[in-house]
């Protein structure tokens, strides 16, 4: 496989008249005069194209989560925190506008060529990367302005104002659907397909019919319809299925954690090799100075027991230790935070107990790979998956109204099945809607349709954790206030010793103060001087019971604003059509 990132970059040498540093609205139009020598063969499409790839999240992916609700890091992310400020400098905070001029340039020059087939498939690839950029920027920022053409010194549109949000998506649709119907049914990893189009194309519309929605803003209905149209082609199309590798217990671990991906479930991955191209994800999971990263105690509780039933249905499931809440539950929980008997991928025995490599005591494990690749990852990063399709799909249809029992066997139940859990029964689920999940998402549609919806919103966070997608979750559910829930880990009734793996023997102790004498077989120690036990009763930080609470600040989330991030001082100043959005003046 060859690295689609070093591969653009290796072709910003033909192309490098597209890749200058300055901001594309004070560039000057004679780069305009190369494509007289380029664009004249199916090969130069390609090449330009290429370039387009570093658009694409890579490492970012799985970062993501460790500025949500989902991880919680040594230090928290600014977005978690309140912390967002307005940036200063043209084109800083996401306002960058020079990856469009390169799409823009191309589609303006490309129908020179006189392959017919090049023209569809490579204008279709542009076209996606236009859809999945402005995509990002809608997310970002809300109403921005639409550009489907170079500018240059002197167009009147480089100062216009905003165009409407609806302007804009109906065009991102048009893109995504041009792509579609262009890019040929192809399987292949690292290049954007039919079918990368597909799934973009139903991401981009659950997230802006579900925003719609929840935000009061007209038309969301032809968004989800979209949605589910993208996803259910997709689905027909035979093209994927779930990887299933190992069975129950191992295929959801093994798919992330692995080297090298195929195209069994993963539809776009990102490939890394050892000495071209590698990165630090495994660093963040595993180094005590760095990342530390851990999961919260609200996504735990809402994994379900193994025979289906909720876990927090459980009396005093809050007040459960970690052994303990950690058996006959959902098996994609021990293959996404090391459970008792972790045993790191390549190795025969269990781990020992760490808990200096967790903020929370539930250390992230999910795509985390063999020990020699912990200082320096090259296993690829999957950014599109067919599993999503499934959740995109059943959620639509449930947002819609539209949602029946054979919709969630040929979806929900698909993901449950992979992993041997029992399938969901639509009518059970909304006959008694999960009380614990509401408390989560309050929010959520109070129709006949609130508890599939809840059980799927549970699904979507426990299939998708830890893949860049939490906090577009809770943005477009307007669910931003679940920031400021408590964010703590495991749970210990007192200061002791607690027994994590099941073999009779301690492996934690917890103290205040001045460390006891423990036993021999203890492999991890916690100062609840330093380490903070949260009571969940009385939400006291200072107790000798509860859960670790390595976040006591908090999140902090203000309504009024935070779902849109701020635009850069210096550009509201060169464009004074431009407004800032709401409560960042």
């Amino acid at each position: 496989m060859k690295n689609y990132i070093i591969y653009g970059l290796a072709c910003m040498a033909v192309f490098v008249f597209l890749s200058c540093e300055k901001d594309f609205l004070d560039r000057p139009a004679e780069d305009q005069v190369e494509a007289e020598f380029f664009f004249n063969t199916p090969e130069d499409l390609e090449v330009a194209t290429n370039n387009f790839y570093t658009i694409l999240s890579t490492t970012g992916v799985y970062n993501d989560d460790a500025s949500s609700d989902n991880i919680v890091p040594l230090i928290a992310g600014d977005r978690v925190r309140g912390n967002r400020i307005v940036p200063t400098a043209s084109g800083t905070g996401g306002w960058n506008w020079s990856a469009l001029r390169k799409i823009n340039y191309f589609l303006e020059n490309y129908q020179k060529v006189q392959d017919e087939a090049a023209k569809a498939k490579y204008g279709g690839i542009a076209r996606f990367f236009r859809a999945y950029f402005y995509f990002d920027k809608v997310k970002r920022f809300g109403d921005v302005p639409w550009y489907n053409k170079v500018l240059n010194a002197g167009d009147e549109d480089l100062y216009k104002a905003r165009d409407s949000r609806q302007l804009v998506m109906d065009s991102v649709m048009a893109d995504i659907d041009f792509a579609i119907a262009n890019i040929p049914a192809e399987k292949k990893l690292n290049r954007i397909t039919k079918y990368t189009a597909l799934i973009l194309k139903a991401r981009i519309g659950l997230y802006e019919g579900t925003f719609r929605k929840y935000h009061d803003i007209d038309g969301y209905e032809p968004f989800l319809a979209a949605a589910v149209a993208a996803a259910d082609e997709l689905m027909k199309s035979g093209a994927y299925t779930l990887f299933t590798t190992g069975g129950a217990a191992e295929s959801y671990r093994t798919l992330f954690a692995r080297d090298n991906q195929d195209v069994t479930e993963t539809i776009l991955a990102a490939d890394f090799e050892r000495g071209i191209e590698t990165h630090n994800l495994a660093y963040l999971m595993t180094s005590p100075t760095a990342g530390s990263w851990g999961l919260t105690k609200d996504l735990v509780n809402s994994y379900l027991m193994a025979n289906g039933t909720r876990f927090t249905a459980i009396p005093g499931f809050q007040s459960k230790g970690y052994l303990e809440e950690m058996q006959n539950r959902d098996p994609r929980l021990v293959q996404t935070t090391a459970g008792p008997d972790f045993t790191v991928l390549g190795q025969s025995s269990s781990e020992p107990v760490s808990l200096n490599l967790t903020t929370t005591g539930y250390r992230v494990i999910k795509a985390l790979p063999a020990r020699e690749q912990w200082s320096s990852g090259h296993f690829d990063i999957i950014l599109f998956r067919y599993a999503e399709a499934l959740l995109i799909f059943a959620e639509a249809k449930a947002e819609l109204g539209d949602l029946n029992q054979d919709d969630i066997n040929r979806s929900i139940n698909l993901l449950r099945n992979r992993v041997g859990m029992p399938s969901l029964n639509i009518a059970e689920a909304n006959a008694q809607p999960d009380s614990y999940q509401e408390s989560l998402y309050p929010n959520v549609d109070q129709g006949p349709n609130k508890g599939v919806i809840l059980e799927i919103r549970r699904e979507r966070r426990v299939e998708m954790f830890n893949e860049g997608l939490r906090w577009d979750d809770l943005m477009r559910w307007k669910e931003g206030k679940k920031l400021e829930q408590p964010m703590v880990g495991v749970y210990f009734p007192s200061v002791g010793t607690y027994d994590f793996t099941g073999d009779g023997k301690m492996d934690v102790l917890v103290y205040r103060g001045t460390k006891p004498g423990a036993p021999s077989s203890v492999t991890s120690t916690i100062n609840i001087q330093q380490r903070k036990l949260r009571d969940p009763e009385t939400g006291d930080s200072e107790a000798n019971k509860g859960n670790i609470d390595p976040f006591p600040q908090g999140g902090i989330f203000d309504e009024s604003k935070d779902y849109y991030y701020p635009i850069p001082l210096e550009d509201l100043q060169l464009n004074g059509n431009l407004k800032q959005n709401p409560n960042w003046e």
